[in-house]
């Protein structure tokens, strides 16, 4: 059976070739589902052992002139010397299909929703791969190359305090907001703090400023352990210190037990002795200029760390302190500040000074006695001590349980370095002979050198509490400034 296909069109017919005795051939032609016809198409006599003369082979061939077309032979049957048997033509295999393969439907449906999702899914991660970055993009320098070891990176501080949670914040304040964090290399818990800032002043000094104090090294100062810089925004990363805040201790009775008096003068000698080391016994002087319950931190056993340096302030030994911002808390600021602009070591003394005062009487520096009225700390206790009742300024939590002796030296104490006169307040080492009971404290100060009210003072010197505290929001064109208010 042949099959022709040109241009479309298919054609099967059956072909038999017959040869007789009498050299006679007949081909007969019929289409595949009639039977084979007895009268043949073509006949004709012909001697075929002129031509085949040993072997012979039978097949086919087939052309079509000048156009194109395409047979092929589905099946044939051939008989020897006997009738060639029929063909059954459901056993024929089908012709092969011509022209393009129709598309599947499937693969019409699939194949744009696979694309479409293929894009989606890219896009979508290079956004998160974006996020990402920007997310941990931290600010770098060439100039900070020096203080490498000092700086960490944001992802570390990121994970350590799992991404600033409101559940690992310590507090909030002026300075910023303070995390607890465990970094996840060394598994050290620290305080991780967000300082925002937007500042002109030049960072380098700052950076560097940190990077110094992150050398000290003394067992009544929190450890700065580094920094690390995003655009607007500065992380300092402290030591971790357990117990909170001194000024919980003072004013959150709810949540803090009430300090004894040990515990007091075990935090007053601390914080001095922080102090002596800080203005004398570094390489360098270091002024804290925010000295305050609320910049105390306390350690598991409750023993004092002076912490944040943010308006720390350095300089060599024998220099003179230069001019610089106001800073600071009202309350705590020595008076002459507002004449100078020029912090010193015995501003820091001043600061103390009133931080002694409070942590003794359990109450704050300055107090809204009414609607224009206020009442300083130093005054009240001045007037205590004037009336013969110096231990009556002695916090009342404490119900009597302290020594009056340590109680009368404290208070005076505190009296004189809080001392609006610059050149009448002690250095910190004398403070520290003071409390050691190595230098005698009575030939030092009587009434009558206190009789002096701060307040009026403060204000003859153009020293106003309000209008300090309203100046300072127009001097935040640094980032010293804009820090002042403390934690």
């Amino acid at each position: 059976m042949l099959a022709s296909t040109s241009t479309g069109s298919i054609l099967r017919i059956p072909a038999v070739l017959a040869t007789t005795t009498t050299e006679m051939i007949n081909v007969t032609l019929s289409p595949v589902n009639v039977a084979k016809p007895f009268k043949p198409l073509l006949s004709t006599t012909y001697n075929l052992s002129r031509v085949l003369r040993d072997k012979a082979y039978v097949g086919f061939s087939s052309s079509t002139g000048s156009f194109i077309s395409r047979q092929y032979v589905l099946g044939w049957s051939f008989g020897m010397n006997r009738p060639s048997l029929p063909i059954d033509i459901t056993k024929l295999p089908k012709l092969p299909h011509e022209g393009p393969n129709p598309q599947s439907k499937v693969l019409e449906i699939i194949l744009p929703i696979t694309t479409a999702a293929f894009v989606i899914i890219g896009g979508t991660i290079v956004i998160l791969l974006v996020r990402r970055w920007l997310m941990y993009a931290e600010l770098r320098e060439d100039w900070e190359v020096e203080f490498g070891p000092h700086r960490f990176s944001y992802k570390d501080l990121f994970y350590a305090t799992e991404g600033f949670k409101n559940k690992n914040l310590l507090g909030i304040g002026g300075f910023g907001r303070v995390y607890k964090g465990v970094l996840p290399k060394s598994k050290v818990m620290v305080a991780v703090k967000k300082i925002s800032h937007n500042s002109k002043q030049g960072m380098k000094e700052f950076v560097a400023e940190v990077v110094s104090i992150g050398r000290l090294q003394h067992r009544n100062l929190v450890q700065l352990h580094g920094y690390c810089r995003r655009k607007g925004e500065l992380i300092l990363v402290y030591e971790y210190m357990p117990g909170g805040s001194l000024d919980r201790y003072l004013y959150d009775q709810e949540n803090k037990p009430t300090l004894n008096w040990d515990q007091r003068m075990r935090i007053i000698k601390g914080i001095a002795s922080g102090l002596l080391y800080l203005h004398e016994e570094w390489e360098k002087v270091v002024l804290h200029r925010d000295i305050k319950p609320s910049n105390v931190l306390l350690d598991d056993e409750m023993n004092a760390h002076l912490g944040d340096f943010g308006l720390a302030r350095l300089y060599d030994h024998g220099a003179e302190p230069q001019t610089t911002h106001i800073v600071g808390t009202i309350g705590y600021l020595a008076p002459e500040l507002g004449r100078t602009s020029k912090a010193t070591p015995l501003t820091d003394v001043f600061s103390f000074g009133m931080f002694v005062l409070e942590i003794t009487c359990g109450r704050k520096p300055i107090e809204q006695t009414g609607q224009d009225r206020q009442l300083l700390l130093v005054d009240w206790v001045l007037d205590c001590w004037h009336k013969g009742l110096v231990t009556d300024a002695v916090d009342v939590k404490l119900q009597g349980a302290y020594n009056v002796d340590e109680a009368c030296l404290i208070l005076k104490m505190g009296l004189l370095c809080s001392h609006p006169f610059i050149n009448l307040r002690p250095s910190m080492r004398e403070v520290m002979q003071y409390l050691n009971g190595n230098v005698p404290l009575q030939d030092k100060l009587t009434p009558a050198d206190m009789s002096l009210s701060m307040l009026s003072f403060m204000q003859n010197r153009c020293f106003n509490p309000a209008t300090l505290r309203n100046s300072f929001s127009t001097t935040n064109n640094s980032m010293i400034s804009y820090l002042t208010g403390g934690r």
